[in-house]
């Protein structure tokens, strides 16, 4: 999973890369500090998983991770070349879902590029340059898929009846994310790639002691089909610079319930419709994946091993909780709590899947 890291210049992008990270980006008091996108591949920790690992007398514990990628600052024109704005779009094509930080605090040390804080107006200027950038691409679209439409061809027919609805709504101020595709042509989206039509979720930078997202943005937030968390990018970073006991001990002397990152990972998968399901046995790695909502265990071998799909022949399930709580797989088949389930059955939210497969 690639998650992209957006926003206005100084709106504390890096910061916050560098809180969920450790990772220590570039930080300055200008724009266009990060000209290469900084990237690192951070470790999704999961308690369950700690818990899965001693009970299936597994090796070791492997967690999920989470690719974050700290990208340039957008200015207003972007879509036109300006400041870094084609390096900006291009690397933003290459996410799967957008952490947009938007600056809150207002801090008069920290230059703001319009000379004042104003989150919703910040927010909607990065987004419409992603628009922008999108029309231009629809309209293009639109004229080849025109011909094969008058030419009565079926999926044409759909995908121009979707991409007209499509400008009308980034002509309009609307994300494509709020277009869905035709049910006969679903491929339309990934065909175009609408860079506003990835999930996107916002980060209120906040003051050290604010909780809460503005109102403004959180309306703005549920109106666009995005989400918004609130996190005081700065104070994460200086947490991040401590090792776990002290930052523990701090975020319980603030009144904060969990770290940036969790915050941040959580909402990004809840973005993509993510669960987490497991794989652990004797002697080796207890490992954590994400897959969408509703996937099977057909879906679940692919994600592990292309031929573990091949070879399917079954799946044996069991809730994270049932297992550590049995001790084991032998006390777990003694309570029948371990099951036997074929290929279409859908994947729970921590359960426990061993594939059974024939190797090719």
């Amino acid at each position: 999973m690639k998650v992209g890291i957006v926003g206005l210049p100084n709106a504390g992008k890096s910061s916050l890369f560098t809180a969920l990270t450790g990772a220590a980006a570039d930080i300055a008091n200008y724009p266009f500090t990060t000209i290469e996108p900084n990237v690192a591949v951070v470790p999704v920790s999961d308690q369950r998983l700690e818990a899965v690992a001693p009970a299936a007398k597994a090796s070791k514990v492997v967690p999920d991770t989470i690719e974050f990628r700290d990208i340039a600052g957008l200015v207003a024109g972007a879509h036109r070349g300006e400041g870094l704005g084609n390096q900006f779009l291009a690397n933003i094509r290459e996410t799967d879902a957008i952490v947009h930080v938007v600056r809150v605090h207002d801090d008069p040390n920290v230059v703001h590029p319009d000379g004042r804080v104003d989150p919703l107006r910040d927010a909607e200027t990065v987004e419409t340059e992603l628009m922008y950038a999108d029309l231009e691409q629809a309209e293009r679209r639109l004229e080849r898929v025109s011909k094969a439409a008058k030419g009565g061809e079926r999926h044409a027919i759909a995908e121009e009846g979707w991409l007209r609805d499509l400008i009308a709504a980034l002509q309009a101020g609307r994300p494509a994310r709020t277009v869905p595709p035709p049910a006969d042509a679903p491929e339309v989206v990934k065909l175009l790639s609408p860079l506003s039509a990835k999930p996107v979720l916002y980060v209120a930078n906040i003051e050290e002691g604010a909780d809460s997202v503005p109102e403004p943005l959180e309306d703005h937030a549920r109106s666009t089909g995005a989400r918004a968390v609130a996190i005081s990018a700065r104070l994460e970073a200086e947490l991040a610079e401590l090792d776990d006991a002290e930052a523990d001990s701090m975020r319980s002397d603030l009144g904060l319930e969990r770290s940036g990152l969790e915050a941040v990972v959580r909402g990004a998968f809840s973005l993509l419709e993510l669960i987490a399901f497991f794989t652990a046995d004797r002697d080796k790695p207890a490992q954590s994946w994400h897959i969408r909502r509703g996937a099977t265990a057909w879906d679940a071998a692919g994600l592990i091993h292309t031929d573990m799909q091949r070879g399917f022949v079954r799946a044996e399930v069991i809730p994270w909780d049932e297992l550590v709580d049995a001790g084991g797989y032998a006390a777990a088949r003694e309570r029948g709590t371990l099951r036997i389930e074929g290929r279409d059955y859908v994947v729970a939210d921590g359960d426990v899947v061993l594939i059974r497969f024939t190797s090719p």
